[in-house]
């Protein structure tokens, strides 16, 4: 008797467990759209893949909380695909989805309303879900009511970040709108981010807002970084009329003979040495690197460690020369004086073998070892720099 009193308790719990799930469609893509549109509800998706863990924390932990399955049932149709199986690649490639669990909010014409990604706690996931509900987000087709001349803010700005990826010139145009309708307050960090983001050229109407709003950024970024920025923007047609791609070399003449007009000698080299170390490894040319390297971070204190780390580990692996060598080794102790890492400390340990330093190099392989192993992390390398020191 007591069995069958916990079976029944069992399978009613159960059911309990189920009713407060979100619900999900069963159909097609295709024929969850239709009835989105049909109800005049949004679509909301659950793009998940199998091997996910957080995937499968949110549909035992969030989907089941009873404000969430029931906010989600009463406003939306709710679909969740597998984007490794069937239709879920189409879907995954269409919404260019690459990290899971990605959530989107589509309209009836499969349009995004809203996206976010990774696991959520029960208080965020609703407010994701809240903000969707905004007829400001929700009516209608994004891209014809921008087309109309929707200048709502939260609209644009909704707008801006679902394009940044899919549609950057639609998103370039939205952003102009966004920072033209803002008045004078101040720029957010966010919003700098972004106006950065869409800015290339100076002949972008953001440039305008990029000027107007110089003391605003500078207070925000630093004015070091403001001026670096505005350098960049004014050079880049310089920058892209000196590149030859199909030789991989960069064209100092031409680059000098544009650039310098507009920021002076002085920047432009610094520009175009900051433009070598950016592009010369991207394409394999490390003598070219060896060179802008050396020019560019001549003065390392002006620069942060972790870029100086990333110069040294490209110098430990492709560049012979000694005085090249001991000029990384400068830069490499410095990420490491910061702080300690098996990857630092292998980068020192690798260039003073290189240079010939065999006890400093035993010193730093095995204190990279011993912090491999403390952090769980893989000593091979050390132990290897080791074996061949002996």
């Amino acid at each position: 008797m007591n069995r069958i009193i916990t079976l029944i308790i069992l399978s009613f719990s159960t059911l309990l467990f189920s009713q407060q799930s979100i619900k999900f469609e069963q159909g097609d893509f295709k024929t969850v759209l239709a009835k989105a549109k049909k109800e005049n509800k949004l679509v909301f998706m659950d793009a998940f893949a199998v091997w996910c863990g957080p995937c499968k924390l949110m549909e035992k932990n969030i989907f089941t909380q009873p404000s969430v399955s029931s906010f989600y049932n009463k406003n939306f149709i709710n679909a969740r695909f597998d984007m490794e199986k069937g239709e879920g690649r189409e879907i995954a490639l269409k919404y260019g989805i690459r990290s899971y669990p990605s959530f989107l909010f589509l309209n009836g014409d499969g349009e995004v309303v809203l996206q976010n990604y990774g696991y959520m706690d029960e208080e965020n996931f609703l407010a994701f879900a809240k903000e969707a509900t905004n007829p400001v987000l929700a009516g209608g087709s994004a891209k014809q009511r921008f087309e109309e001349g929707e200048t709502d803010p939260a609209f644009l700005l909704n707008m801006m970040r679902l394009y940044a990826q899919s549609d950057y010139d639609l998103a370039k145009k939205v952003s102009e709108r966004y920072f033209k309708t803002m008045g004078a307050r101040d720029l957010t960090r966010d919003e700098i981010g972004m106006l950065l983001f869409f800015l290339k050229s100076p002949a972008d109407a953001n440039y305008q807002v990029f000027k107007n709003k110089k003391n605003n950024i500078s207070e925000v970024m630093s004015p070091d970084i403001y001026q670096q920025f505005d350098v960049n923007i004014k050079i880049s047609s310089a920058m892209e009329a000196a590149l030859d791609q199909s030789a991989g070399i960069i064209n100092d003449a031409a680059f000098f003979k544009n650039a310098v007009p507009l920021v002076g000698q002085t920047e432009a080299e610094n520009a175009l040495n900051r433009m070598k170390v950016i592009y010369y490894p991207t394409v394999g040319n490390y003598n070219e690197f060896e060179q802008a390297a050396l020019a560019y971070y001549q003065k390392a204190d002006d620069f942060h460690p972790d870029e100086l780390l990333k110069a040294a580990w490209i110098f430990s692996e492709h560049i012979t020369s000694r005085s090249s060598l001991k000029k990384a080794e400068e830069w490499a102790e410095k990420a490491v004086m910061k702080a300690e890492t098996a990857e630092n400390t292998f980068i020192l340990a690798k260039l003073y073998a290189k240079t010939g330093n065999n006890n400093a190099a035993k010193m730093y392989a095995e204190m990279s070892k011993r912090l491999a192993e403390q952090n769980k992390q893989d000593p091979t390398p050390a132990t290897q720099l080791l074996n061949s020191l002996k």
